[in-house]
This record gives structure tokens, C-alpha cells and sequence, in this order.
């Protein structure tokens, strides 16, 4: 199926990628389809683009490359909901807040994107940890090996 998106125009999404949120996302409850589109060659940043609404669409990256001491735990219900049967089947993405310039960019852990990889169920869960916020600076950590 074709979908007009933020970033990338028309483009043809296979009904297999479709990420489909039970309960839409904070702030857009009616947007329950969206789609991971990669943004950079090296597989850092992606862009999570609604099906419904081209001019929805959130940038995001994998918590892990940044922040190593990133943990935190599933509640039940979630895990229920998204029908998570092993933790390898988890992705997890945290959305980005661009900044200009670039390095100024910061990550939501407070609130990550989880998805169930083998159905492709998801949920955007709001973390109950003082700890995490929903700005942490994405380059005061950065590995040298992911350049921005």
C-alpha cells in the first residue's frame, strides 16, 4: 500500500510493517497504525510515520546506543497487552526531540516506544522512575562509533 509521509514523500509500506498501537499514542489516541522508516544509512535514527497522518511522524533511535545503564521493567499489564513472550522480542525506541544544531538533540526515556517484534504490536509506556526524563541530552553519552 502507498502512504504520503513526513519525510520521504509516497512511499509503498508492505501491510507486515505496520506497527499497530491498541490505544494510539499519548496526545494522538485516534493514530494507531504507524510504520519504522529508516532515516540514516547506519541504522541509528528511524522515523516512526503514522499511516493515517502524513504530517505525523516522530523521529527515534534505540535508547541502548546512547544511554548503557538505560533499564527499566515491563509492567504485567503491558506485557499482557502486547503479548511479549520472550524479552527478545522486544525493540525498544525512545522519540527525539531534534535541536539545531544537531548535538543539541535530546531523547524521551521517561515515555519508550515498545514493540513487540514478533506481532508488531505497540506501546508508547510512560515510565513511573524520577530517574528519567523526557530530555536527556543524546550526545553526553554518545559511543564514539555512532556520529551524529
Amino acid at each position: 500500500m502507498n502512504i504520503q509521509t513526513k519525510y520521504f514523500n509516497e512511499i509503498t509500506i508492505e501491510e507486515k510493517d505496520i506497527l499497530h498501537f491498541e490505544h494510539g499514542v499519548p496526545g494522538f489516541l485516534e493514530e494507531k497504525q504507524f510504520v519504522l522508516l529508516p532515516l540514516t544509512e547506519d541504522n541509528v535514527y528511524y522515523v516512526l510515520q503514522s499511516v493515517q497522518t502524513s504530517e505525523l511522524a516522530f523521529v527515534v533511535t534505540n535508547p541502548f546506543l546512547f544511554f548503557k545503564e538505560y533499564d527499566f521493567n515491563l509492567d504485567d499489564a503491558t506485557v499482557e497487552q502486547l503479548e511479549i513472550k520472550d524479552a527478545t522480542d522486544v525493540a525498544v525506541y525512545s522519540i527525539l526531540t531534534l535541536q539545531d544544531p544537531f548535538e543539541k538533540t535530546t531523547a524521551n526515556l521517561q515515555a519508550p516506544i515498545i514493540i513487540n517484534t514478533k506481532n508488531n504490536h505497540a506501546k508508547q509506556v510512560i515510565l513511573n522512575d524520577e530517574k528519567y526524563t523526557t530530555k536527556h541530552p543524546l550526545f553526553k553519552a554518545s559511543p564514539a562509533s555512532v556520529k551524529g
